[in-house]
């Protein structure tokens, strides 16, 4: 598909969710308001076409939206979780209806390939099933009191404001992430999204305004408030926000979390990663060069489970690293609404420029081109934002290594000895996020699964870094910031626990055995 044909989609597209090429991006959900604040200009790194103009929040407008939101809670708080789950498998369906158009948007306005736009809505239409079933099974806990004639059980209740702070790179499912298991807890969703993707947050609003209108949603349940980072700073430090839920670099997690904190309130953080691959010499190479090449490239290295660091063990270090290189040099790089090239651009000028830099950094740090990067040129790359996918021969120690950079950046190590010499190196970081390991080896699995192995929150086996399915919670330890998102019990962050206690018999005994007589 030419980039012509692309923007031409795409606009049509925007007039049919009724977005226009200077539009508010701020809405309470029923009602879009002006959008007194900040402007953010949206232009594809595809081709340097813009794709609209975006009116972020002011103040007022801002402090309008949370008291919607507050208005909102009393009421949606009180709709019973499964008739709350329905919604949610509505807004799915209209998901569904609506994927090979929102997935051409999430690959326009990011620059990830259109088979990786797809993939992102299908996550959005994977976490609402996984909310939907979530919406029956909102359980506790029974307990037996050691009082007679006592119960005791827990219980789960809406926690209120639900602040979502997400970052570029998954513009879509991320919100959705969080807000789907939110919605079904009986929050209210208040989303900031990034600057450098604002578009995409419109689309999703406008898809989900049509959901609650058909349902009598009350306004306020899903609020949009685009701008520039002080909104980030107004919804971190609001005491009317109990969570707030940011993905992003580990600096600006560190600034979010120290906000929130010192409020006292609860911040689910996911944040950087370094993550890492490790190859033993029992390893299928076959399986590793599959789990290698697209954990390193895919979104243009630009994931937060992007695989950064290869640990390959001595005796198959030379072959699978000639092997990688020829792999490399068949990558395609282009307009990724073509699904025959592999790579398209970074976000932006200023994310080449991190990549440029982190390049020089490791020649001057000893590091050896294995793969020579740079910017690419020419007619088809005017944007200046399509750079060629990198392998460097590194030590584990450069500082450079220890570092994450949102780029197709790959360091290749080297190992002696055995696994846990691997271990060792790729933990050595201080980030937390995914790895893996390649091997045939049940022992060499069962050291990296267990508790002196991998110290990430996601550890694989067979499998490269990224592709995390909805099923398991997904976050890591360290600067990852240890939050969990998605799957299995990561509901529990959305909401308050509350210990309950009975008493159906006729006398007051003390817990403990004290007595207390007059």
């Amino acid at each position: 598909m030419s980039t012509l044909t692309a923007s031409s989609r795409i606009s049509g597209l925007l007039k049919q969710w009724n977005i226009s090429d200077d539009h508010s991006g701020v809405s309470t959900g029923a009602q879009w308001l002006k959008g007194e604040g900040g402007r953010l200009v949206s232009s594809s790194p595809v081709d340097g076409a813009q794709l609209g103009v975006v009116h972020g929040a002011s103040h007022a407008e801002y402090e309008q939206c949370i008291k919607t939101a507050q208005d909102a809670f009393k009421e949606w708080r009180n709709w019973p979780a499964p008739k709350r789950g329905e919604v949610v498998r509505q807004f799915a369906e209209e998901l569904r209806k609506h994927k090979a158009e929102l997935g051409k948007l999430v690959s326009y306005e990011m620059g990830k390939s259109y088979q990786e736009g797809l993939g992102e809505v299908q996550e959005m239409i994977d976490i609402c099933d996984f909310a939907v079933g979530l919406s029956r099974q909102l359980h506790g806990l029974t307990m037996h009191s050691e009082r007679p004639q006592h119960r005791m059980y827990e219980q789960w209740h809406p926690l209120g404001l639900v602040g979502l702070i997400t970052s570029f790179n998954f513009p879509v499912a991320v919100w959705s992430w969080n807000t789907a298991l939110a919605w079904v807890c009986g929050d209210v969703t208040i989303w900031k999204p990034s600057g450098k993707t604002p578009i995409c947050s419109l689309a999703c609003q406008a898809i989900a305004a049509e959901v609650f209108k058909r349902n009598n949603v009350p306004e306020g349940v899903s609020v949009l408030i685009n701008g520039n980072r002080e909104v980030g700073e107004w919804m971190s430090r609001d005491e009317r926000i109990p969570l707030i839920s940011a993905t992003g670099s580990t600096r600006m997690g560190k600034v979010v979390g120290a906000a929130v904190s010192e409020r006292l309130g609860r911040a689910l953080l996911e944040l950087g990663g370094n993550n890492a691959i490790i190859i033993t010499e029992k390893a299928d190479l076959d399986i590793a060069m599959h789990s290698a090449l697209f954990g390193a490239v895919g979104t243009a290295g630009q994931r937060c489970t992007t695989t950064r660091r290869l640990i390959i063990h001595e005796s198959v270090y030379s072959d699978f690293t000639k092997k990688l290189a020829k792999a490399y040099g068949q990558l395609r790089i282009g307009n990724p609404l073509d699904e025959s090239n592999h790579v398209g651009p970074l976000i932006d000028t200023t994310a080449v420029e991190m990549y440029s830099n982190a390049l020089k950094a490791a020649k001057e740090q000893g590091g050896r081109m294995l793969v020579e990067g740079g910017v690419l040129s020419g007619e088809a790359f005017a944007t200046g934002c399509y750079v060629k996918p990198a392998i460097v021969e590194a030590a584990p120690d450069m500082p450079i290594v220890q570092e994450e950079t949102f780029a197709p950046i790959l360091y290749v190590i080297r190992y002696k000895g055995d696994v846990a010499n691997a271990i060792a190196i790729q933990n050595n970081v201080k980030q937390g996020l995914s790895s893996s390991i390649m091997t045939t080896d049940l022992r060499e699995m069962e050291q990296f699964l267990g508790a002196a192995g991998s110290d990430c929150g996601i550890a694989n086996v067979n499998i490269g870094t990224s592709g995390a399915e909805i099923g398991g919670a997904f976050g890591g330890e360290k600067e990852t910031g240890g939050g969990r998102e998605s799957g299995s019990d990561a509901w529990k962050t959305y909401m308050r626990r509350q210990t309950n206690t009975i008493n159906y018999g006729t006398t007051v005994p003390l817990a403990q055995g004290i007595k207390f007589d007059l």
